[in-house]
């Protein structure tokens, strides 16, 4: 036996499922389009909510921090990172998130695996919603406390689980503003009350929020009580990274132990240049915001209409909920052959099977209509 065969055996069964996964050449176009393996397409899968991965002044303020910082940052912040532009720009989001401070990390998903285990020890209890990011449930895995999986937005469970559970040192909450894969949003307040009675420490993901919701498109949680709030620029905000807003004490303790910020090398110039030009650009996007939020309850009263499911989203990712994995890749490879990319999404990334459109302020009504017309017919 060859010490490799698990890996041809899991490639085999990938296979036979139709879930081999493969990657394919992007290069990105204006008006909400790009060339996919060469051919030009529609996209409806691209997180990129405000059109902003290639606005002109986000390219021209990462070639300016590239000019006066170099093309990497060299160490981790602790060691000689932390470049002086860090300052200002955390500075700038915390103004806009009404928190105390901002912290910036290099992806959403190495703040959500490395900042949660770091809230947490072995006589803790987190609860976490049943639809959470796979990032969060990485997080909940390494943190290697009781966990307890609440259903869905059922914040009666939540409160169940936790009145069920007092003997714990330290509880923690665990959940998105707005879901990736269905669109929906969690109720803030409530659970900020839910938090406080039970002493329980709120972690919230506006990853989806972040850029498109909320008071100058800055989350759901702005303004309010919420102890940590992790988000992403690289989504509505068109450039990459992440962000964790809480208090100054909070912030204090993450640079001291939480190991993913400790021992990363800080994101390049380039790159903070850009989140620095789209923190001067989105809160004036309210048109913008609107024209979103318009597309996507055009598009999903439309599909509605054509008796489709779109669970419960209100937001600007809409999934269309077909149950039937066959039936899903066929309407994905349909939408492609007619020029619009749709990506399937599938068991193990969700229970239920979807096309997950993801809407765009650059998407025009014409793209939308054509769109919905592949699926009447």
């Amino acid at each position: 036996m060859s010490k490799f065969d698990f890996i041809e055996q899991e490639l085999q069964r990938r296979d036979a499922l139709r879930q081999h996964r493969v990657l394919r050449n992007i290069k990105p176009l204006p008006s909400a389009c790009c060339m996919v393996d060469g051919r030009a397409m529609v996209n409806f899968s691209s997180n990129d909510y405000l059109g902003l991965a290639m606005h002109p002044e986000l390219k021209q303020r990462a070639h300016e921090f590239s000019n006066r910082y170099g093309t990497g940052s060299s160490a981790s912040r602790l060691i000689t990172g932390s470049l002086d532009c860090f300052e200002g720009i955390e500075k700038k989001l915390a103004a806009l998130k009404s928190v105390e401070s901002v912290l910036i990390f290099n992806s959403g998903f190495q703040a959500n695996v490395s900042v949660i285990p770091s809230l947490v020890d072995q006589d803790s209890l987190i609860l976490s919603d049943r639809l959470n990011h796979n990032s969060i449930i990485q997080g909940v895995t390494l943190a290697g406390c009781d966990k307890l999986i609440f259903d869905h937005n059922d914040l009666d469970h939540l409160e169940a689980l936790l009145t069920e559970n007092p003997g714990y040192s330290r509880k923690l909450i665990l959940t998105e503003s707005v879901f990736s894969m269905d669109g929906d949003q969690s109720d803030i307040d409530r659970l900020i009350n839910i938090a406080t009675e039970h002493n329980a420490i709120l972690f919230v993901d506006e990853a989806h929020a972040t850029g498109v919701l909320g008071p100058s498109g800055m989350g759901l949680t702005v303004g309010k009580n919420v102890d940590i709030t992790v988000g992403t620029f690289s989504k509505a905000m068109g450039a990459f990274g992440a962000y964790v807003a809480s208090s100054a004490k909070i912030r204090d303790y993450l640079i001291n132990c939480c190991a993913g910020f400790v021992y990363t090398t800080a994101l390049p110039a380039s790159t903070l240049g850009a989140i620095d030009a789209a923190l001067d650009l989105v809160p004036d996007m309210h048109t913008e915001r609107e024209i979103l939020q318009e597309n996507a309850e055009f598009l999903r009263l439309a599909l509605q209409q054509l008796g489709y499911n779109t669970g419960e989203s209100t937001t600007q990712i809409i999934p269309v909920l077909l149950g039937d994995e066959q039936r899903t890749l066929t309407m994905s490879e349909k939408l492609e052959q007619a020029g619009f990319l749709a990506t399937p999404i599938r068991p193990p990334t969700v229970m239920d099977s979807r096309i997950r459109l993801a809407l765009s302020a650059a998407h025009t009504r014409e793209q939308i209509e054509a769109l919905t017309n592949i699926f009447r017919n």
